[in-house]
């Protein structure tokens, strides 16, 4: 599933050919990409058209277009959702399931999923659950910052994270707490900062969490400066581009390579019906 760099790599995509731009068609192509949308795909598709684009934006693996109505196209991309930019007179995609016009422009936006995970809906602006003047669609105001967001409070999640009882890999992908980041930049930054990923938060000190939030930050930037992670053709940005973070990784998926900073091999665990991956010596698990 696409975690926040591949999502901030299709939101700044989309925000160069969508904002200020129209909306003058919309078919829905499968009925399971808007289900979602309660009031169906009539209204879904009423709620769009003539509605002109202000801005692109995101929170944790969310993205949505803000309208001048006050709603949002709000979109979430499951396991294999693509949101395409192109002309319209191309050839519709296999996995094509919703098509949206944008005049006066050439191209229109297609929403291209594979299995039908992903999903789009139109829902109403609104303030977050912190009170925040956010502008968020409604159904994800209980999603937490993510830790690229200049109003993330390290203080308030290092409070957060200590008090729960549960293993910081857990924490770290309960996106009420803080949002954004998936398993594998999870693994990733927990190589990094040397943590198991069964460690119980309870027991990490204030300097723990401040090494793992440096050490996520620095691997979300570097993954969005590749343009993401692709294992597969599924995740591509809006030009069908895919990104090449995996060259990058240390722990994810590397299971039985050696670790690059001891040269024991990578092990991996079952963790949440997934895997978890990480370095025997390096991060020690923690005594049951």
């Amino acid at each position: 599933m696409p975690e926040l760099p591949e999502v901030e790599v299709v939101r700044a995509g989309l925000e160069h050919w969508v904002c200020g731009r129209t909306v003058d068609e919309v078919a829905v192509l499968h009925p399971r990409s808007v289900r979602r949308h309660a009031a169906g795909a009539e209204d879904f598709s009423a709620r769009l058209k003539a509605r002109t684009v202000s801005g692109v934006r995101r929170r944790g693996k969310y993205l949505w277009l803000s309208l001048d109505s006050g709603d949002a196209l709000l979109a979430h991309l499951g396991m294999s959702g693509q949101l395409l930019m192109q002309p319209r007179e191309r050839a519709a995609e296999r996995h094509q399931r919703v098509r949206i016009g944008l005049g006066p422009a050439e191209r229109e936006l297609r929403f291209v999923d594979q299995r039908t995970f992903g999903h789009l809906m139109v829902d109403p602006l609104v303030d977050d659950a912190r009170g925040r003047s956010a502008g968020v669609p409604s159904v994800i105001g209980h999603i937490a910052l993510d830790p690229l967001d200049p109003a993330f409070d390290d203080e308030a999640f290092s409070a957060l994270l200590r008090r729960r009882r549960t293993e910081v890999k857990r924490a770290l992908l309960d996106q009420s707490l803080i949002s954004g980041v998936g398993n594998i930049y999870a693994d990733e930054a927990l190589w990094r900062a040397r943590l198991h990923w069964a460690r119980p938060t309870a027991t990490l000190r204030r300097a723990q969490v401040s090494t793992l939030l440096e050490r996520l930050r620095d691997v979300l930037r570097e993954a969005l400066a590749a343009g993401g992670t692709s294992f597969d053709s599924l995740y591509v940005n809006v030009n069908g581009e895919s990104g090449y973070f995996e060259r990058g990784l240390k722990a994810y998926g590397r299971r039985g390579m050696p670790c690059e900073r001891c040269g024991t091999p990578i092990r991996r665990d079952a963790f949440m019906n997934r895997s978890s991956y990480s370095c025997p010596r390096c991060q020690r698990a923690p005594r049951t």
